[in-house]
Formats: structure tokens, C-alpha cells, sequence
């Protein structure tokens, strides 16, 4: 762990959590909506050895039909999820993903997100991003519960 983090805290991160919203504020409009929809299913874990794992999906994707996705459904499938491992490391209030594969090509690297811990209850909330779908700069908010 980095100086300026207590051990105490890092050891609270470590587990599983299930996420319980996800928000988007939109940098210029100020509008915040739904991520991936109302509810979605999703859990991000943290591991003692500094590694983690996150996977969200929109809770309402659709099933195939008989005769597969189309082109245009699996863009849409693409859109409503997100996936990625990575090792991590603390710095006071952020952590930092040291992504080593993603469902978006565009997050290898460091991905550094402002994180609270308040009871059994993880917020990551803070940093701008861009919207993979819509190209938008954003700021998203992600509220977890452990597991």
C-alpha cells in the first residue's frame, strides 16, 4: 500500500461487493442518469494479493433469437456491460486500477478512481471519464455493498 493509507483501510476494501447503482453526470449538461439502466447486475472484487475484478451488465439485455444476435445487437450488448482484471494499489482516498485486460481496449493502463468506505457500503465516485457509447465527458458515481 502507498503512504498515506493505513493498512486498516486497505484490508476494508479487500472482498466482494455488489453494486447496487451506477450514475453518469454528464460534464456538460450537468444531467445525471442510469449507467446501464435501473439495478444493475454487478459485483467488483478485491483481493489480498492486489488483484481485482469488475463486471457490470445492464440488467434488462435481451436473449438471441433462434437465429443469433445481429450486428447491431451485439454492438448494443458491447455497450451495455463492462468487464475488466487488473492488479491495484491505494493512495489515500483513490484507487488505482492497473488494468491488464478490459471489454474496452481504450482502459489498459491506470484507471484512477476516488473511493469512500462508509460501514459495508463502497462508493468510487469522483473521476471524469468519457462514455465508451456516447463520447460524452462524465463523471461516474458507483455504489457497492459487501458481500
Amino acid at each position: 500500500m502507498a503512504d498515506g493509507t493505513s493498512r486498516l483501510d486497505g484490508r476494508k476494501l479487500i472482498g466482494s461487493w455488489k453494486m447496487h447503482a451506477w450514475t453518469r453526470t454528464s460534464v456538460t449538461t450537468g444531467e445525471t442518469t442510469d449507467a446501464l439502466g435501473p439495478a444493475p447486475v454487478g459485483y467488483i472484487a478485491y483481493h489480498a494479493d492486489g488483484r481485482m475484478m469488475a463486471s457490470v451488465f445492464r440488467r434488462d439485455r435481451p436473449s438471441s433469437s433462434d437465429a443469433g444476435w445481429t450486428e447491431a445487437e451485439k454492438a448494443s450488448l458491447f455497450d451495455d456491460m463492462l468487464a475488466y482484471v487488473a492488479s491495484y494499489t491505494l493512495e489515500e482516498d483513490r484507487v488505482i486500477h492497473h488494468v491488464d485486460g478490459s471489454w474496452n481496449p481504450n482502459w489498459h493502463g491506470d484507471l484512477t478512481r476516488p473511493f469512500r468506505l462508509e460501514g459495508d457500503r463502497l462508493v468510487i465516485s469522483g473521476a471524469p471519464g468519457i462514455d465508451p457509447a456516447t463520447g460524452e465527458e462524465v463523471v461516474y458515481r458507483m455504489e457497492f455493498t459487501k458481500v
